[in-house]
């Protein structure tokens, strides 16, 4: 596996979530991979779950690590071709890419949308860049349009506890303070829709994921029919995706509070468990009482990280 970035980069599901329980079991059965390998994580945005995840699968898996903070302790660097760089950007990410490919084996790249070119965004400029240029394999940390690692540790998560039969899985739409990107929801229908799940996809008119996402998932806009009877409630906000509208591309153009989950809203599933990519704005996207309840796994989705990164990696070292 030279570049992971979509579900179809991992090959079939069956077998990526087998390996995955092995390494669950025994996650350093692998660490003879990783001797003398160096992988460097490059971080334009800040991260938790993301850093803390990959660099110890990374140490499971026997390798070195390396991680740059682009905004904190590196120069900026420029991503623009053509332009004369007489601002606070004192290098071009054309130079900058080869030569951190000189130091490291693998490299992970996490960088947002910036929410005010949707062409940009969705060409994933930047993540492009580093899989032309580093002359590594390059895998994503989330970029401006896909969260890999996060929705395969949330299949992971679902086998884990979906019980008997097919589950049916909502993700739904939920209202934040500021603009935030697709990648997750993204990823989220892009691995559903590939797994043996029944997906509905919930949100407000005019919210609506790019197609090549939504793929065969149902959309429904009454959230309370969407919820009705759901095994996994996925509860995440996005900006306006300006499939409908582009002008609308990275705005709140919805803040209807109604759409926070809570224990009424809960209430209407089967027993459904609640899950969060995290950090999650208590409160806005749900409230205390459902995320501390016993049927919240966002704790055990979290932890799943580290496991779909050691998937991950392992392929790569072994490509």
């Amino acid at each position: 596996m030279k570049s992971f970035i979509n579900v179809q980069d991992i090959g079939p599901l069956e077998k990526a979530l087998a390996e995955a329980f092995e390494i669950k079991n025994d996650r350093y059965k692998y660490q003879h991979l990783g001797r003398n390998k160096t992988l460097m994580m490059i971080f334009f945005n800040n991260s938790l779950r993301t850093r803390l995840s990959t660099q110890k699968a990374a140490m499971n898996l026997g390798m070195n690590v390396i991680v740059l903070d682009v905004n904190a302790g590196a120069w900026k660097l420029e991503t623009e071709r053509g332009v004369i760089m007489n601002g606070d950007k004192s290098e071009h990410l054309l130079e900058a890419i080869p030569v951190m490919g000189c130091y490291c084996d693998l490299i992970g790249v996490r960088s947002f949308a910036g929410l005010t070119d949707r062409e940009y965004d969705y060409a994933e400029t930047v993540l492009n860049q580093f899989i032309r240029y580093s002359g590594k394999p390059v895998f994503a940390m989330e970029t401006a349009t896909v969260h890999p690692l996060q929705a395969f540790a949330d299949l992971i998560t679902v086998e884990e506890y979906k019980g008997q039969g097919r589950p049916k899985v909502v993700l739904t739409w939920a209202p934040h303070c500021r603009a935030l990107p697709q990648a997750v929801p993204n990823s989220f229908a892009q691995w559903m829709n590939a797994a043996d799940v029944d997906l509905v996809i919930t949100h407000p008119e005019g919210y609506e994921l790019d197609p090549q996402f939504v793929g065969s998932a149902r959309v429904e806009y009454d959230q309370r029919k969407a919820l009705e009877g759901a095994d996994f409630v996925y509860a995440k906000n996005w900006s306006n995706p300006g499939v409908t509208n582009p002008a609308d591309y990275g705005k709140i153009t919805c803040e209807d509070m109604s759409w926070t989950i809570d224990t009424e809203h809960m209430s209407w599933t089967n027993n459904g468990k609640f899950m969060h990519c995290l950090p999650v704005r208590r409160g806005l996207i749900v409230t205390d009482d459902v995320i501390e309840s016993p049927n919240s796994i966002v704790i055990p989705e979290a932890a799943n990280r580290e496991i779909s990164c050691s998937v991950v990696l392992k392929r790569m070292l072994e490509a």
